[in-house]
């Protein structure tokens, strides 16, 4: 059972969950005010944007460049010096493909492994499943190695992906999930089923973005996702050890998961305040689209979250 077949079943949601709705669906009418600033200032965020996501989450997994070296890497065309260079140059390739299609990418099979093909620098089995089944270890510091989470067999994961991303658009179309929860479910499965041999965390971090547009939060393309998650990724193993126990029989907990992923999505939205120069609506005129505190009680008891219709998969 998929985490998302999970919640249909179970409809209610936590009051931490609802919270974090209400200021994301607020923040998401107010997207143009930041977006209202000079070419120039714009242009400046957008590229700090994206060495810190290829920075960021490459380093999450280990992949480092010299600091000296950042820019040159990701926002020039000099040649590159080794493995971890063409991987921070290939997820930025990955990224700019995002931020250029947004929401006319589709969220497809082809396309993820494409993400894929790209952060991995087309090296070796980049944009490939994997072949052998390969299980999450964890090794201490004295050497002892223990099974972190058995993921998905080599043979059954790209039926897995495959269920996932149909499930996904069908969940848009039908309304049973909130689309925010639909993704950040997503997510956490896409990470279960561990659908390559390297770089799946990556993967899962494009994806994150890649959805967003499609929901039509686009605070990502100034302020970067990655570099949000990397200063939490003590939380984020956490989470996502106490969401995947009990994954393979669907008895598992989505929730400390999901509410970490809203977290994140939230954070970016918040510090754009901080960042962005103030503009005001004309008077009178209200948020194409919002969802306020007062809503939070009606979306803790159900599924009737939504003021404003999102995109249905048909319209991506």
């Amino acid at each position: 059972m998929t985490t998302l077949q999970l919640l249909a079943e179970k409809p209610g949601i936590p009051t931490t969950t609802a919270w974090y709705l209400a200021d994301l669906g607020e923040a998401r009418g107010k997207q143009e005010l930041f977006t209202k600033q000079s070419p120039q200032r714009l242009k400046v965020l957008r590229e700090h944007a994206l060495i810190e996501s290829a920075v960021s989450s490459n380093r999450i997994e280990g992949v480092t460049v010299e600091q000296a070296r950042v820019k040159a890497v990701v926002l020039g065309k000099s040649l590159l010096r080794d493995r971890d260079e063409q991987e921070i140059r290939g997820y930025r390739d990955a990224l700019k493909l995002i931020h250029e299609q947004g929401a006319k990418l589709p969220v497809s099979e082809k396309t993820i492994l494409r993400l894929h093909r790209l952060s991995r620098a087309n090296i070796g089995d980049a944009g490939k499943y994997k072949e052998k089944d390969t299980d999450i270890i964890e090794k201490s510091p004295d050497g002892r190695v223990r099974l972190r989470f058995k993921t998905v067999t080599a043979r059954k994961a790209p039926a897995a992906i495959r269920t996932l991303i149909d499930e996904w658009g069908d969940s848009l179309d039908e309304r049973v999930v909130q689309p925010l929860i639909a993704t950040a479910a997503m997510n956490l499965d896409f990470l279960c089923i561990h659908s390559f041999r390297d770089g799946n965390g990556r993967v899962s971090r494009l994806l994150l973005l890649w959805q967003c547009y499609h929901l039509g939060y686009e605070v990502g393309r100034f302020i970067s996702l990655e570099r949000v998650i990397e200063e939490n990724k003590h939380r984020y193993y956490e989470t996502l050890g106490q969401s995947s126990q009990g994954w393979h029989k669907g008895k598992h907990d989505p929730w400390p998961y999901i509410n970490y992923i809203l977290y994140i999505l939230r954070r970016p939205i918040a510090n754009s305040k901080s960042v962005s120069v103030r503009c005001q609506l004309p008077e009178g005129q209200r948020p194409l689209w919002s969802l306020t505190r007062s809503s939070v009680c009606r979306i803790a008891s159900g599924w009737s979250i939504l003021s404003a219709p999102l995109p249905t998969s048909r319209e991506i």
